[in-house]
């Protein structure tokens, strides 16, 4: 199959696309994201396979709005306001997962990453589809992100269903850290750790 390319007022195709168990790609605003639906299992698997991802590494759970993020994680009071200030944007929680995810979300772990968007599209794309989707940057292992339409095409023609025009701005991968007692820094991105440190610090 040929990778098609959907312009913004095709987003609705894009989205039945992905309900369908595709792989979809779009610009977050960080870099491009690839997507499938996150309760089909099979999708997961094309997924893996695609990427080149090791098996035993979770994909981030994409959702559309802050208010979805409790339907699949368990949230402390410092964890919610960390998703009031930092939310949507440029940043990933790690955080304890409600125990009714399907077992290929979470890969026997207890922890799920958690991304809301800024980009006004990926949510309106979530919303369209209905479901959160998981979420790995456009890239194979070991590779660069994808920054532009031209890249993703370049990389996956072939194989994944479709790619959504659009830009990405800040080209940096989203910082990420883990949540439950205490906090811990797996990836520093756009979002300075030691702000991220300073708000969950902070006596509520």
């Amino acid at each position: 199959m040929e990778t098609k390319i959907f312009k913004a007022n095709e987003i609705h195709l894009l989205a039945n696309i992905a309900k369908e168990g595709s792989i979809i790609a779009f610009p977050t605003e960080t870099v491009f994201g690839l997507g499938v639906v996150y309760d089909n299992e099979e999708a997961f698997n094309n997924l893996v396979k695609v990427k080149e991802r090791k098996t035993d590494k979770p994909f981030t759970l994409m959702v559309g709005y802050t208010r979805d993020i409790e339907n699949y994680a368990v949230l402390n009071t410092k964890t919610k306001n960390l998703i009031d200030v930092f939310m949507p944007g440029e940043i990933t929680l790690i955080i304890e997962a409600k125990p009714n995810l399907p077992k290929h979300v979470t890969l026997g772990s207890k922890y799920i990453g958690i991304r809301v968007s800024a980009n006004y599209e990926v949510a309106n794309l979530l919303n369209l589809i209905g479901k959160p989707l998981l979420v790995p940057s456009a890239n194979k292992r070991d590779e660069k992100p994808a920054l532009t339409v031209e890249e993703v095409y370049k990389v996956f023609n072939g194989d994944i269903a479709g790619i959504l025009e659009g830009e990405t701005t800040s080209h940096i991968p989203s910082t990420i850290v883990k949540v439950d007692d205490k906090i811990e820094l797996i990836r520093e991105g756009s979002i300075p750790f030691n702000l991220i440190k300073e708000v969950w610090e902070e006596e509520l």
